[in-house]
């Protein structure tokens, strides 16, 4: 059915989810819905019609490094082949549009999702992403940059006004997002909640019309992060096409063509874009009975983290250890201990919507014992907030002595870092590093490995390790 045998009524259904997570269809015109999905790093695909941001409620999929993780292995053939196996698993778990890669300059290190976004570097960020963007669109299946644009902070990020030059908008908090719609023409676009200079990312026309569809000339739809439209009418003058999740006002835009607020012709350019993109999806959507390689899907994660690992420090050649047969057959292996929880409970994703129920979880201590590696574990502290434990603490401390050389696993807990709110500080945990020393200086061969989405401050506690 064309556009034009669909009323005023029926257009605007169609700027205006159906649910949570889908589109609003209509059979009347054979126009079907579509599905959402939260997961720039694994398809978070919801069950039953509520947004839940725990673990437990979503579909297994793979679990891939983090964006802040990825791009430290400055390979955009690496984020590529990550994007297919992403659009893969959307495919399979019936979903069109996956809600990322998440662009957003890493403006201050504090900031709670600085996990999600790639870099502080806007080309970094631009040339790395864009692999995901082609690879998850190779497969049919949708992409939405987000947050366009400038959602820098976590604190009060539904109200806060970036107050932004148009210089820096153009040199920095701009570039990443201009490159990857003029480059890979990504199939959506998710709007940031803060306002820019006074105006709602929403309602900015400006932002929404002037700089992404007549200076970039992008062609896809723009969709609302859920519950960032504030005004139907007005968004819709802007430029946004979808209203995300639905607030059930539709007659605010039926009364706003009826009286002339909105032109006939801007609701059918917002109502043309949902139909095109229904369209785009129809091809994925005929395949039936299509399932992801489970197994294939994990070995390019687990290569996307061997990729993307850092070695911030190796005093004397502490790494690699020999921890058997396997390292050295002819010397004596090395006596471990592995001290810290993230070895047991290991650290991923991040807090908030990225946060997937995965199709498998491998901790260090599941790998020692997969090889037959013998190591001697102390937690040595809780993941939460809470105080030191000081029995913990001496159990760590007479399992280090007894070792030739300790590894330590240390970071921020979910508890520290997630989406929804900024960090107050650079540093970890003060009863990790209290720990650190107590065991540094029962054992002088430490090495330090960090779980954590964003930066932390290394100097204060790097002296009492050999390798980081």
């Amino acid at each position: 059915m064309e556009l034009e045998e669909l009323s005023v009524v029926e257009k605007a259904a169609m700027l205006s989810g159906g649910s949570e997570w889908d589109s609003r269809g209509n059979d009347r015109a054979d126009i079907p819905s579509f599905v959402m999905s939260d997961g720039p790093h694994g398809v978070r695909r919801q069950l039953g019609e509520g947004d839940h941001l725990g673990i437990g409620a979503s579909k297994p999929a793979t679990c891939f490094p983090t964006a802040g993780t990825v791009a430290n292995s400055w390979d955009p053939a690496l984020a590529e082949e990550m994007g297919e196996a992403l659009g893969s698993e959307a495919h399979d778990l019936d979903v069109n549009v996956l809600l990322g890669p998440g662009l957003n300059i890493k403006r201050n290190p504090l900031g709670g999702r600085c996990f999600e976004y790639w870099s502080e570097d806007p080309y970094l960020a631009g040339h790395e992403a864009i692999g995901i963007v082609e690879g998850v669109q190779s497969k049919g299946v949708g992409t939405s940059l987000k947050h366009f644009a400038a959602n820098n902070q976590e604190s009060d990020r539904l109200r806060v006004d970036a107050r932004i030059s148009p210089r820096a908008l153009r040199e920095i908090y701009f570039p990443a997002f201009e490159h990857i719609v003029k480059k890979a023409q990504p199939w959506t676009i998710m709007c940031s909640y803060n306002r820019i200079n006074g105006v709602h990312s929403a309602q900015n026309h400006w932002l929404l019309t002037d700089v992404l569809r007549d200076e970039w000339g992008f062609e896809g739809i723009v969709m609302s992060d859920w519950g960032a439209d504030h005004d139907r009418g007005a968004s819709l003058n802007a430029g946004l096409n979808l209203e995300m999740p639905p607030s059930y006002t539709d007659d605010q835009i039926v009364y706003a063509v009826r009286d002339g607020r909105i032109t006939p012709a801007q609701l059918d350019r917002m109502a043309q874009g949902m139909i095109d993109l229904v369209n785009k999806t129809r091809a994925a959507m005929s395949v039936d009975n299509y399932r992801f390689d489970v197994d294939a899907h994990d070995e390019v994660a687990h290569q996307a983290a061997i990729e993307s690992i850092v070695m911030l420090k190796n005093d004397d050649a502490i790494l690699p250890l020999n921890a058997g047969p396997v390292a050295n057959p002819s010397a004596m292996p090395q006596k471990i201990a592995v001290i810290g929880e993230f070895a047991r409970t290991p650290r991923y994703q991040g807090g908030g919507s990225s946060h997937i129920t995965p199709t498998k979880m491998t901790s260090f201590l599941d790998t020692l014992a997969e090889r037959g590696i013998k190591a001697d574990f102390a937690p040595g502290f809780t993941l939460d907030l809470e105080p030191a434990d000081p029995a913990l603490e001496s159990e760590a401390v007479e399992t280090a002595k007894n070792a030739d050389v300790v590894l330590m696993f240390l970071g921020l807990p979910e508890a520290a870092e997630s989406e929804g709110f900024d960090r107050d500080t650079l540093d970890m945990p003060a009863k990790q590093i209290a720990l650190l020393e107590q065991v540094a200086a029962a054992n002088q061969n430490v090495v330090v490995v960090l779980s954590n989405g964003s930066v932390v401050s290394v100097a204060p506690w790097a002296d009492n390790a050999k390798g980081i």
